[in-house]
């Protein structure tokens, strides 16, 4: 039990520094409500009555989600490229395997339109 005290005592100091913080900008932060701060934000896309009673854009959202799948598995070619000369043939089999899948999802997108900015 005792491996646990220092894991136990940094989630004890993150939870009191957290509901800390909360609790000290109700208390502190200043109350001055106008329309501007109680209105929506949408990823700078200024709020119209248009785009508040029907549906708005989401390509903001689609685009952002892509770069994070993307970048994720490019993050896996790093443990790859450490260790190229260990894992010798079958590590560059199976990174071709690898890269062709991310080839297909990114040809994919791409033939859909969802890399489009227009």
């Amino acid at each position: 039990m005792e491996l646990y005290t220092p894991v136990l005592v940094l989630a004890a100091l993150a939870a009191l520094f957290a509901i800390g913080s909360v609790a000290m900008s109700t208390m502190v932060g200043p109350r001055r409500y106008n329309r501007a701060k109680l209105d929506s934000y949408e990823c700078g896309i200024e709020p119209t009555p248009q785009a508040l009673s029907g549906r708005f854009p989401v390509k903001y959202y689609i685009t952002a989600m892509l770069f994070i799948v993307f970048d994720i598995e490019i993050i896996f070619l790093y443990p790859w490229a450490v260790q190229f000369d260990a894992m010798a043939w079958f590590g560059l089999i199976e990174m071709v395997i690898f890269l062709a899948t991310v080839f297909v999802a990114y040809a994919y997108v791409w033939r859909r339109g969802g890399l489009d900015w227009d």
